[in-house]
Order: structure tokens, then sequence, then C-alpha cells
């Protein structure tokens, strides 16, 4: 009975870790830059077919995740200079604008790499078994829990600790005012959201690594940032941290003990948090 409860824990913390690494670029667009961008999960999709398709031919994993992040940040690129870039603050045109290019991603990669449920291989390098006291866990998991925290406390430095950082939530609250000072705005905008879609598409490869991938599960992962988001509240990557973990144990129990409720156990969490607390639990009263 311990023994199953610890492993549903470790559970639950690596599945956080992974919402988070997904959720983290989401938030940076959709709760920091309030870019709304619902085309996030199809670049989760697209960036882990990218590195499955890299780790095969050249079987180096890490190279397969850098890879499949840098070519999902170009395609962010093209994304928000020339698509979210001409409807910008028009929120419905943001929704109907990236949902459209969600699905034609989705298309792509279904005619691209068929509908078959695909995965990349660990190798055994970044695998090794790991003893836990009672039990013994996979050592890869161990690792994407470590990755999580570590993007987090860097992601954090980064908004908190830099120029850039400083530069991108001025633009955010008086973008005006902040062009007057001499900062191109717009570029800061595009830099964090190349930043987001990077996360998206290195998150793909850690997710394919120990969840596979298949057509629609783009659709889910959104899902899943979008409930992170609003439980931690807009614009909070700690909130979106502590929310990620505390979805990711809500499935790992739920899956275990409750599956017939598994929707309503992740979905109740983020109704009463709107209803109690709008704007999340880390979020700014607006």
């Amino acid at each position: 009975m311990v023994q199953t409860i610890v492993f549903l824990i470790m559970n639950g913390l690596t599945l956080g870790a992974l919402l988070f690494l997904i959720a983290s670029g989401l938030t940076l667009a959709f709760g920091l830059m309030r870019m709304v961008n619902l085309a996030h999960g199809a670049l989760y999709l697209v960036g882990s077919y990218i590195g499955i398709s890299f780790f095969k031919l050249t079987g180096n994993w890490p190279l397969a995740a850098l890879v499949s992040g840098l070519i999902i940040a170009l395609l962010g690129f093209l994304e928000e200079r020339y698509l979210i870039n001409w409807v910008r603050g028009k929120e419905l045109s943001e929704v109907l604008l990236t949902l459209g290019l969600a699905m034609i991603l989705g298309d792509i990669a279904l005619a691209t790499w068929g509908g078959i449920p695909q995965s990349i291989p660990i190798p055994q390098a970044l695998n090794p078994r790991v003893e836990l006291g009672i039990i013994a866990y996979p050592g890869f998991r161990v690792l994407v829990l470590i990755l999580g925290g570590g993007i987090g406390i860097g992601l954090w430095a980064l908004l908190k600790k830099t120029k850039l950082g400083m530069a991108v939530r001025a633009g955010v609250d008086d973008r005006e005012t902040t062009a007057a000072l001499g900062i191109n705005v717009k570029r800061v905008i595009t830099l964090v959201f190349m930043l987001s879609a990077f996360l998206a598409g290195a998150a793909g490869v850690v997710g394919t690594s120990f969840l596979s991938i298949e057509p629609g599960l783009d659709y889910h992962f959104l899902t899943l940032s979008l409930v992170v988001i609003i439980i931690g509240g807009m614009g909070s990557l700690g909130g979106a941290a502590v929310a990620a973990l505390l979805t990711g144990m809500i499935l790992s129990f739920g899956a275990a003990y409750f599956p017939e409720f598994s929707l309503f156990l992740t979905f109740a969490p983020m109704a009463l948090i709107l209803a109690i607390r709008p704007q999340g639990l880390f979020g700014r009263a607006t």
C-alpha cells in the first residue's frame, strides 16, 4: 500500500513537471503577454513528431530535443510575425486564427506521420534505475522533474532579473510609454513568443519519450495547459508550477482510484477556483 502511494506521488510529480514544461510556454504567451495562442498544443504535437524523426536519424536524444525546440521556435516566429501580429489585441480574431492554425498543423502532422501512436525510446544513459527507499523508479522521470524545476527557475530569473524580463513586463503594462523609452516592444514580444514555442517543441520530445504521441493529444495538452494557467493565475510562473503539480497529482491518483471520474476530478478544481478566486491562486486581481 505504501509503495503504491509513493509510486503514484512520483507519477504525479513527474506528470506535473511535464505539464509545467508545456504550460510555461503558454503562460508566457497567454498569461503574461495576453496573446491568445490556441495553436500551442499543435506546436507541442509537431515538435513531438519532429523529435521522433530526428531521433531516428541520429539516435541523439538531447540533440533531438534541441532541434525540435529550435524548429518550433522558428514556426512560432512565423506565426507571431505574419499571423498574430495582424490581429493582436482582438481576442476573438486571435482565438479563431490560432484555432484554425492548430487544425492545419494537426492535419499536416497526420498526413506526414500518420495516426499510429509513436514514442521516442529513452536512451539507457538517461534512464538509470533510481532507488527511492521502498521503490525503484525510472531515472528519466526523475530527470523530467529536475528539468521542470530548472526551467522554472530559469524563466523566473529571465523575467525578474534581466533587462529583457523588465522590458516584457513594462511593454505589457504600458506599450506606448515603453516604446517611447527606446525599447523595441515588437521585437521583445516576438522573442518571448519564440521562447514560448521553443518550450512547446522541446516539451514535445520530453513528453513523447514516456507518454507517446498521436493525433488529438494536441488538444488534450492544450486543455490541461489552460487548466494549469487558470488555476495558477494569469502570468504567474510560480502559480503555473503549483497548479501543474496539483493537476499531475489529481491525474495520477484519479486514474488509479477513480478512473470513471477522471474528467470531473481534472476540471472541478478549476471550476472551484474560478468561483472563489477568479484571478487564480497567484494571479493579480484586475
